[in-house]
């Protein structure tokens, strides 16, 4: 059973590693996949080039209905949805995953991904639930792996599926 967040506004800010003016990261929140914005979360595209590394958030939002275990997330800036993301307790051992983030090709290379893994791993990691955030990705995808390792995430050497985990621990952030 997965563990919720604590309080009950849907919403949450960045930006939690670096200030806002060294990296420009946008404002974002984070909000509740429902009723009136699965359809926009659904049309999120990514390019061309990414697409071996995800998958459409349609099956995303399959597995978060059916799979019992990950909570989906759109991603807004001011009111309009520019990604998704999801997110996951594994009650064995408390970590908090992070997985599924699609940012719309329109919008990427302008800060709203790593924004939303900051704003994530900051709310997992707040929430008391966990004990470390973790994320998975492609070890032939260098643009999430950057990403990820700059935010302070390690590679553990643990792997999770045919994709390379690495984790932020509390003191690492």
């Amino acid at each position: 059973m997965l563990s919720s967040f604590p309080g009950s506004n849907p919403g949450f800010s960045a930006s939690l590693y670096h200030s806002r003016e060294a990296f420009m990261t946008p404002d974002i929140e984070l909000h509740l996949v429902d009723a009136a914005n699965w359809r926009a979360c659904a049309d999120l595209e990514v390019a061309a080039e990414q697409r071996d590394f995800v998958s459409p958030v349609t099956r995303y939002l399959c597995l978060c209905h059916y799979g019992g275990l990950w909570q989906p997330l759109a991603v807004y800036a001011a009111d309009e949805v520019v990604g998704f993301v999801m997110w996951a307790v594994e009650p064995g051992d408390r970590s908090g995953w992070i997985g599924g983030l699609v940012i719309d090709k329109a919008r990427q290379r302008k800060g709203y991904g790593r924004a939303t893994v900051e704003a994530l791993a900051r709310r997992l990691l707040d929430s008391g639930d966990c004990d470390s955030c973790a994320l998975s990705y492609s070890p032939h995808n260098a643009v999430a792996r950057d990403l990820y390792l700059s935010l302070g995430f390690v590679e553990t050497g643990e792997m999770e599926d045919d994709e390379v985990v690495a984790r932020l621990s509390p003191a690492g952030r």
